[in-house]
């Protein structure tokens, strides 16, 4: 098979990954999401009113109803990865002399990962239930900003607690609701996101060791092949140095699965990177995703208090209405507050 096709089959695999986590994230555009809304406006003014009225269907029903597809899109993933690592990489390594130890990291970064992927998916989330409801309510302070006290949820029937959410996804308010992740088909909220958080870290931790194995093995392959020197004959009959493009093509030809596995996992890894760098950073200031993007869609920053409501706390900036210092907050992410524990305090 020619480079060009491979490498179009290649970047169409890596652009339908960028639109599937474009398509299950929340909050402001980015340029590529902006780029997206422009191409399903282009398709709606020229396909078939009932193609559109399936592919919408589709696209309601993958981001807007609860679904296992992604669940079971990410397992297959992992799956295809590491049996290309064991198939191919990991034999190449051991040739040349790579420590077991280096190369037994990945599977027990898998067994942990797999652990705590566990527990996002069955652990719930935090509920806001009528049992719990009234030791929900005590948890945290309303902030008359973002949370302000009285305000029922019309599908629950329920006084809200400060720092919930109802789910559409899902049908249900989730105390300290972050997020609904697509990839573990649940709620993300107090009582899972420390589940969550681990889980982010060790993925991204994951695709960065193996990405770091299967370029050490490629690296040894062009050293081995002393391509770094290598010349070639252009149509004028004068050699030239063939260059990065003639290894990366090398590269392409001779190991196909193996390149289009280390491209992938760099995608992933710069993704989820820069992901668990945004949570970690909400988790020094206490605030969660549905906070950071209501405080810019409503520009908190810039209003005033209003009368009558229970706090006029400064504007909300990076130092959370519900931060209690770095260690605190940290600790309040592992243990996650209870009625009960404001009690003892």
């Amino acid at each position: 098979m020619d480079f060009l096709p491979l490498f179009a089959l290649y970047a169409l695999c890596v652009l339908t990954c960028m639109v599937l986590v474009c398509r299950s994230s929340h909050g402001p555009q980015s340029p590529l999401e902006r780029g997206l809304a422009f191409i399903f406006r282009a398709f709606s003014s020229c396909a078939p009113l009932w193609l559109q009225r399936l592919f919408y269907k589709t696209l309601h029903s993958l981001f807007h109803q609860r679904t296992r597809l992604f669940l079971y899109l990410q397992l297959l993933l992992e799956c295809a990865v590491y049996a290309e690592f064991a198939y191919e990489v990991f034999g190449y390594c051991r040739d040349m002399d790579t420590e077991l130890s280096s190369l037994i990291v990945p599977y027990v970064l898998l067994a942990i990962q797999s652990y705590f992927f566990y527990l996002c998916c069955c652990r719930d989330p935090g509920t806001v239930t009528k049992e719990k409801h009234a030791s929900q309510v005590q948890v945290y302070q309303y902030d008359g900003r973002l949370f302000y006290p009285r305000v029922s949820c019309p599908t629950c029937l329920l006084v809200k607690p400060a720092r919930s959410k109802h789910c559409r996804v899902c049908n249900r308010c989730v105390q300290r609701f972050d997020h609904h992740c697509v990839w573990v088909d649940n709620c993300i909220g107090a009582q899972n996101y420390r589940y969550f958080l681990m889980y982010l870290l060790l993925t991204c931790a994951m695709a960065g060791d193996i990405a770091l194995l299967t370029a050490d093995m490629l690296f040894n392959v062009v050293l081995q092949a002393d391509l770094l020197h290598a010349r070639y004959i252009d149509h004028d009959g004068q050699q030239q140095p063939a260059g990065p493009c003639f290894i990366v093509q090398h590269l392409f030809l001779t190991f196909p699965r193996i390149v289009f596995m280390l491209g992938f996992l760099i995608f992933v890894f710069m993704l989820l990177a820069g992901y668990a760098m945004f949570h970690l950073y909400l988790v020094v200031v206490n605030q969660t995703s549905n906070e950071w993007y209501k405080s810019r869609a409503q520009g908190c920053g810039h209003c005033q208090s209003i009368p009558g409501h229970l706090h006029s706390s400064p504007p909300f900036t990076a130092n959370s209405f519900y931060s209690r210092g770095i260690l605190r907050n940290l600790w309040e992410i592992l243990h996650p507050i209870t009625a009960s524990m404001k009690k003892n305090k």
